[in-house]
């Protein structure tokens, strides 16, 4: 058994269908959620159109009057004297200047459209993302950045591509893509320079100051940021990057645009000091350098194994692995085998195709839909949310006629386990949000006062994950320390032991869900329990195995 060497996680939510109430800022966590939103945005769309509808009518009544003052100054007051003579016009004249001019300049028509709008808007708040949806979006981002070794640049224009041999390769082409804006990539940027990331600020910012440049400083309602704010974060970030003769370059175009900025002159004064004397930092400084992981000490292995999404040659050469036709003695499943491939046989994994079909993952997913809550992970005996597991989960409990029913009677025939509750937890249904991923970690407990054991049914002896859906690219299920893994296969099953025979957890079962990069991942886990195991998976007559 290898040597534990790693801070890893255990994998433990709620074990009862117990409701978690939803907090903010979590719609990012969930791809259903995400796509929620767009009727939200539907709904908003007609209100700006009626809000446009009713400002064209009020500018459209402003050109009529502006039309009839116009041309009464062009026809009929050419001649001033006469026309003030015929005391109708001059009754016109006095009245519109003092009634209908007074009327047209303190009308409230704008404002009341606007309060209008702005009414519409609130009654859709509570559906709309927080802050934290958006900050947990633009991190997500960074994630597949970081993961997938994404280019920044390629990202912005809409391509999944990282460098190969020097060039950039699409790594997938996605049916749909959008090219981001300038405000787009400063809000990105932002997100990491105010978590003093300054790795990835730079190069989200880099691209909006491009973008915002390209625009000519036209400025649009919409956006948050400006040319002069990306300039000013940008410069920052140099700065803390050792960059100073970026710094100061950046610093000085900005107080072309805003000159009288004391605290940029103030900058400026300083870089050019330091350059005097640090000339060595005027080229650029230290470079780039991502920032280390304090919890992720498998973080090149794990990345390596979700960029290669199930494709390890040396691995899966090995003749000892096998597909098969399994029917586990079972006589349910005598005339109805289920193809089974063995994936690993230290730790012993196998997938299970098709195991599920399309009407019961609709179903499983359709249940679980208003159960979901933030995944959350176990820190001793509480449970919290992480930055390392980005997902929501739903718990499912059904009867013997129920499809979470049958799943756990095919689940029981091809395992020969018990899977009844509470020798089988009840059924967890996941669905990952924006680049929605789960860290290593493993799924039995790896500490005594772990909550796993609060079922008092001992350790989960073994995992059974079914694929609710398919993904376009990333979201594979990465083994570690076995140096493999598996890509999402829709309707298929993967199993595994988390226990030796002896009840010790197995360290090669350490394992992760790598970010989905394109798609809308659905699984369901069900982790089945020691206890209630002793005639259909029993213990070896060595200690060691």
């Amino acid at each position: 058994m290898k040597k534990l060497s790693t801070c890893v996680y255990f994998s433990w939510a709620l074990l009862t269908a117990a409701v978690i109430p939803v907090s903010v800022g979590e719609m990012y966590t969930s791809l259903l959620n995400v796509k929620q939103a767009i009727s939200v945005e539907r709904k908003l769309i007609d209100y700006l159109r009626t809000y446009l509808d009713h400002e064209l009518e009020r500018l459209e009544d402003i050109k009529r009057f502006y039309a009839k003052v116009s041309n009464l100054h062009a026809e009929l007051y050419k001649g001033p004297a006469t026309a003030m003579a015929n005391p109708l016009v001059a009754f016109t004249l006095i009245k519109r200047l003092q009634s209908e001019w007074l009327n047209l300049v303190y009308s409230n028509e704008a404002l009341e459209n606007t309060q209008a709008l702005r009414s519409s808007y609130e009654k859709e708040e509570a559906d709309l993302p927080k802050l934290e949806d958006l900050q947990g979006a633009a991190k997500g981002l960074m994630r597949l950045q970081d993961v997938y070794a994404l280019q920044v640049p390629s990202l912005v224009k809409g391509r999944f591509q990282r460098v190969t041999n020097g060039k950039p390769i699409d790594i997938y082409l996605p049916a749909v893509s959008v090219p981001l804006s300038g405000d787009d990539c400063f809000l990105v940027g932002k997100v990491a320079y105010e978590q003093e990331d300054y790795y990835h600020s730079v190069q989200w910012l880099e691209e909006s100051v491009r973008l915002f440049r390209g625009t000519g400083r036209e400025w649009s309602p919409e956006n948050e940021g400006t040319l002069e704010d990306a300039l000013d974060h940008l410069a920052f970030s140099h700065f803390k990057t050792g960059n100073i003769s970026s710094a100061l370059s950046l610093s000085q175009e900005l107080l072309h645009h805003d000159p009288m900025n004391g605290r940029v002159l103030q900058n400026v004064e300083k870089y050019e000091k330091l350059l005097v004397t640090s000339p060595a930092k005027s080229v650029g400084g230290s470079g780039l350098k991502r920032p280390t992981s304090t919890y992720l000490r498998t973080r090149d292995t794990y990345e390596r194994l979700c960029q290669t999404q199930g494709s390890q040659p040396m691995h899966f050469e090995n003749p000892r692995l096998f597909c098969d036709y399994f029917t586990n003695g079972n006589p349910g499943l005598l005339l109805l085998p289920v193809r089974r491939e063995v994936l690993s046989l230290q730790p012993y994994v196998v997938l299970y195709h098709n195991f599920i079909n399309d009407a019961e993952a609709e179903d499983i997913k359709g249940l679980a839909h208003t159960g979901l809550r933030r995944s959350v992970v176990a820190t001793g005996v509480k449970q919290e949310t992480a930055e390392y597991r980005i997902s929501k989960s739903a718990w499912l409990n059904g009867s013997a006629q129920s499809t979470v029913g049958k799943l756990d009677q095919k689940i029981s025939r091809l395992t020969g386990l018990n899977v009844k509750h509470p020798y089988g937890e009840y059924l967890q249904v996941v669905n990952y949000g924006i680049g929605g991923h789960y860290e290593p970690h493993f799924d039995h407990a790896t500490s005594p006062s772990s909550p796993v054991y609060k079922l008092k049914t001992g350790n989960r002896v073994a995992t059974f994950m079914i694929y609710l859906s398919s993904v376009e690219a990333g979201g594979s299920t990465a083994f570690i320390y076995a140096n493999f893994s598996v890509p999402v296969v829709e309707k298929a099953a993967i199993f595994w032991w988390n226990l030796h025979r002896n009840g010790q957890g197995d360290m090669d079962t350490l394992h992760a869900g790598c970010p989905v990069l394109i798609g809308d991942k659905w699984v369901a886990n069900k982790w089945i329990h020691e206890y209630g195991q002793e005639f259909q998976h029993r213990c070896s007559l060595n200690p060691e195995e």
